[in-house]
């Protein structure tokens, strides 16, 4: 009896000890985010976990790392690059994913890797309404609600120098996929996201949102667009408790950027970190979806309205990619 007595007073002491640590982290990691110091959080997670460790607390520290616990999230265009990307990260954050794409195979692939109980596969051309709508519902069907919506599906068109040379259906074409596709995406998410009155919708902008010169004529007008309809958006329904937001990246390897460009990985990170700002690091899809996370989590809870840069500097510098280069008449 004394020893099971000795064993309750260590089991309560210890769980007291960690509501106390873990009561103090949680209220450190709340001023951090407060002050803009959210850097610093991974930082003291592993503080904590190593004095955690002892008393087998890792379950519940890693359900304190998660930073999408039990949201519901559809993302377009999410069976390759950034999409696929951020489908992998918001599972390891506890989110169940909806990947809505047109490559299926990838898109399956995408959600086995992921695994069957937190992700599944819906065929979606975001140009067709009817089929953004059944995204939405099936991931409303499928996991009860929708919080985190990401307008990711884009596409670019083959670059020409002189404008004088672009065709008006290759024009069409572009807009079509990047502007409609994310005003469909974003109808549909609000229409089930007003009545639970909460929700975050982020929509795949890019440099080309608010500088000229760094992409062909569609796709800087559709970047222009989304940026537009991000802030309007936002300014209806913020009054249901839902934020809308768009991020903006600079030059990336991804499926799309390297069939733009015509370089593949390692030639078109260098020549991208040549004409880019800021030196020693290059951007990486890793990091398009860390930005995707902040957003679709409480961390940016008082956010909307908001293109987030993540071109190191470079629209400040605000230079030319040299799109529009006469050739020599």
């Amino acid at each position: 009896m004394a020893e099971v007595a000795a064993l309750q007073i260590v089991t309560a002491t210890s769980t007291m000890l960690f509501a106390a640590v873990a009561t103090v982290v949680v209220a450190a990691a709340t001023v951090m985010v407060l002050c803009g110091m959210n850097r610093y959080i991974s930082t003291l997670l592993n503080i904590l976990k190593r004095l955690l460790e002892p008393m087998g607390s890792t379950s519940i520290l890693s359900a304190l790392a998660r930073r999408l616990e039990g949201k519901v999230a559809l993302i377009t265009g999410g069976a390759s690059g950034i999409g696929e990307c951020t489908a992998k990260l918001f599972s390891q954050h506890g989110a169940k994913v909806v990947i809505a794409d047109i490559q299926d195979e990838l898109g399956q692939s995408v959600c086995k890797d992921i695994g069957p109980a937190s992700a599944s596969y819906v065929h979606c051309d975001v140009t067709n309404e009817l089929q953004v709508q059944n995204a939405v519902d099936t991931a409303v069907a499928n996991y009860g609600k929708l919080d985190i919506m990401f307008n990711n599906a884009g596409i670019v068109d083959e670059p020409k120098a002189r404008i004088i040379d672009n065709e008006m259906a290759d024009f069409e074409k572009v807009l079509k996929v990047n502007v409609t596709g994310v005003f469909l995406g974003t109808k549909h998410a609000a229409r089930v996201m007003i009545p639970a009155r909460q929700g975050s919708i982020i929509s795949t902008a890019s440099i080309s949102s608010i500088i000229g010169g760094s992409a062909s004529h569609a796709y800087t007008c559709s970047k222009h667009a989304v940026l537009g309809l991000t802030r309007n958006a936002a300014v209806e329904l913020g009054q249901f408790g839902i934020r809308v937001n768009c991020m903006s990246p600079y030059a990336l390897v991804t499926p799309l950027a390297k069939g733009f460009v015509k370089l593949e990985d390692e030639d078109f990170e260098n020549r991208m970190h040549e004409l880019g700002n800021l030196k020693g690091v290059t951007l990486k899809t890793e990091d398009v979806a860390r930005a995707a996370l902040y957003l679709g989590s409480d961390d940016s809870k008082y956010v909307s309205g908001h293109n987030l840069l993540l071109d190191g500097g470079f629209t400040a510098v605000n230079p030319s990619f040299g799109m529009f280069k006469y050739p020599d008449s």
